[in-house]
């Protein structure tokens, strides 16, 4: 059971109150999201978000299996996040709640079920073996909007992933070490990102990047998956009082607009990285081909 203290009436009135005026507790307009701040860590694949106070760590892995029965020819990508006390003191550990089975859900939807990464570029020999993909998101501190947090991070971390080169040697597997050959990056088909909404006032007031009091005081959410070419691969609307349509059908515009954002924001840390790596000599993809 979650031990969140639930929203006083008065913060609930003061929270919609200000919004009638145009005004959100952090000065903010309606549309705009909080800083955003994308970093890379040693690791290739270890992703740090910070979105105003929620803080989300997502690390990208990899390793030889057994791809499924039914799907001999793909690789496996999994999502996985847990919900613990130190990103809440409302969290249980070791006790999933309806919200870490809600934000996976999400996750999955936007990102694995739109094939955002290619599996089949995974599969290294039909039936038999190939690489596992997985993506843990952990939450460091909790202030709201963790699915566009999450998916900001999944997404950064798998274009910065390299999985380790590997060939197929008289029926055996070979994994070279990053000493031995340079590491591969996966293959991203595209870049889909969400946008979480939340809705106020009979669906008269509609913001985005809610922070945590705000999420409490708002009458429903929808979440809109756009990909970085302006298509939409997702819409949801999970619970919470019912909203006319046509409002969403305009909101789209501003979905695509925030995550064409928040795309320039993850390239610009990605390139950071790539630069930093190069002068530190980390990386010769560069400048250098495998020895095949």
């Amino acid at each position: 059971m979650s031990r969140e203290a639930p929203l006083s009436i008065a913060e609930r009135d003061f929270i919609l109150d200000a919004l009638r005026e145009g005004v959100r507790l952090d000065g903010r307009e309606p549309d705009q999201l909080r800083p955003l701040n994308v970093s890379f860590g040693d690791e290739y694949g270890h992703v740090k978000v910070q979105l105003g106070k929620t803080c989300i760590v997502v690390r990208i892995s990899a390793e030889v299996t057994k791809p499924r029965d039914d799907r001999p020819f793909d690789g496996i990508f999994t999502i996985a996040m847990e919900l613990t006390a130190m990103g809440s003191p409302a969290w249980e550990n070791g006790r999933p709640g309806e919200l870490e089975t809600y934000v996976t859900h999400v996750l999955d939807r936007v990102i694995r079920h739109s094939n955002a990464l290619d599996t089949e570029s995974l599969c290294v020999v039909k039936g038999v073996s190939c690489w596992s993909i997985r993506a843990d998101a952990h939450v460091v501190d909790y202030d709201g909007n963790l699915i566009d947090a999450a998916c900001i991070g999944i997404m950064a971390g798998l274009q910065h992933f390299r999985r380790p080169d590997a060939v197929v040697r008289d029926g055996q597997v070979v994994v070279y070490s990053p000493e031995e050959r340079v590491p591969v990056p996966l293959n991203i088909t595209h870049k889909p990102l969400s946008i979480t909404f939340h809705t106020f006032d009979e669906g008269k007031r509609v913001i985005i990047d809610a922070t945590r009091k705000e999420e409490q005081a708002s009458e429903g959410d929808v979440v809109i998956g756009v990909n970085s070419a302006g298509d939409i691969c997702y819409m949801s609307k999970y619970a919470g009082d019912p909203v006319d349509a046509v409002v969403f059908v305009s909101k789209s515009s501003t979905a695509i607009d925030k995550v064409k954002e928040i795309s320039s924001i993850i390239d610009k840390a990605l390139q950071a990285d790539l630069t930093k790596r190069a002068k530190s000599g980390q990386i010769e993809e560069s400048r250098a081909e495998n020895d095949r």
